[in-house]
């Protein structure tokens, strides 16, 4: 078949990967365009971008999709099939009508539950058991396309958005080789999506911060799925002034407190009911490390209170209890 493929961060470089193994013709992969990354702000192609062109494949990098010259050329490339990952942009009907088959795209979540931006993050936020990844014919809708093929994922205890992301970008990478035969052959069944969608929104760095008068299977979940992007965080106050802290990692443990009371030397803080241990943290301008690291140097006694948002309006302090 001749395809385009639209995808732009590391989660859609397996499915590249897989239609390029698969033996179809590529002949166009379409990504965001390139943006300033790291200290010097250097233009930087995307992980689609940049593996399309070590494979050898025309890569195309407009602005926006709704643009008539870029509308036009997509309709030129007489296309049977565009396989959509991840793309960032809004595809005009003029665009899914192009290709002959039409337009596909494989979501990170079981529609209609978790509909957008962010389905890994906020399925693992909302302390879901189970997920998937399907290819679902694309629509103007938001997500709102009818499945083709789907295959259902556990959620781990221990999962974070960055290791539940690589399993299913390779689980949803395996599915594009049967979901475009059986649509080339036109053997398969569109199945509308039936239920209560939820919808997915972006993460802002304000709904990161960490809310300790939470349960601590609700506060584990949040840090879990925030990391590494955007990190749930905290703050800590030192040398006067609040300094936030990501967490990255963490699991539940023994103990109770004052919400956000750090318990021990370990960095166990209470939570509503409950609390949690972070494994692993980051601190502004340097390098993930386990909590033990960060304590040698940034020490957090016991007994440190990290005051969450208890009430609307209020904002994070640190301060020692005097009772510990």
């Amino acid at each position: 078949m001749r395809l385009a493929f639209m995808g732009t961060p590391d989660f859609a470089v397996p499915s590249l990967a897989e239609l390029i193994a698969s033996g179809h013709e590529i002949v166009a992969v379409y990504s965001q365009p390139p943006r300033p990354k790291g200290r010097g702000q250097k233009l930087t192609p995307s992980p689609v971008h940049a593996f399309a062109e070590a494979m050898g494949l025309p890569v195309f990098t407009p602005e926006s999709m709704k643009a008539a010259e870029a509308i036009d050329i997509f309709k030129s490339l007489d296309l049977d099939a565009a396989c959509v990952v991840a793309y960032g942009q809004i595809l005009k009907p003029e665009v899914l009508e192009a290709p002959r088959l039409g337009c596909f795209n494989l979501h990170g979540s079981l529609l209609p539950r978790w509909r957008g931006a962010a389905p890994i993050q906020r399925a693992i936020m909302a302390g879901d058991r189970q997920t998937g990844a399907q290819i679902m014919r694309m629509s103007e809708g938001l997500d709102e396309g009818a499945i083709i093929l789907s295959e259902v994922m556990d959620i781990h205890a221990d999962d974070t958005a960055a290791s539940l992301t690589e399993r299913m970008a390779h689980l949803g990478a395996a599915l594009w080789p049967r979901a475009l035969a059986a649509i080339e052959r036109g053997g398969f069944t569109e199945t509308e999506q039936a239920g209560e969608a939820t919808y997915a929104k972006k993460i802002t760095p304000a709904e990161a911060r960490i809310d300790w008068t939470r349960s601590a299977a609700e506060v584990d979940a949040h840090i879990r799925g925030l990391s590494p992007f955007p990190g749930a965080w905290f703050e800590v106050e030192a040398d006067g002034e609040p300094v936030r802290i990501k967490g990255l990692m963490s699991a539940l443990a023994e103990g109770d407190g004052t919400p956000g009371q750090v318990l021990d030397e370990a960095l166990t803080v209470a939570c509503g009911t409950g609390a949690v241990r972070l494994g692993r943290v980051q601190r502004p301008g340097k390098a993930a490390q386990s909590a033990d690291e960060m304590l040698r140097g940034f020490p957090v006694p016991a007994g440190t209170i990290l005051v969450g948002l208890q009430s609307e309006g209020s904002s994070f302090s640190t301060r020692r209890d005097p009772q510990v």
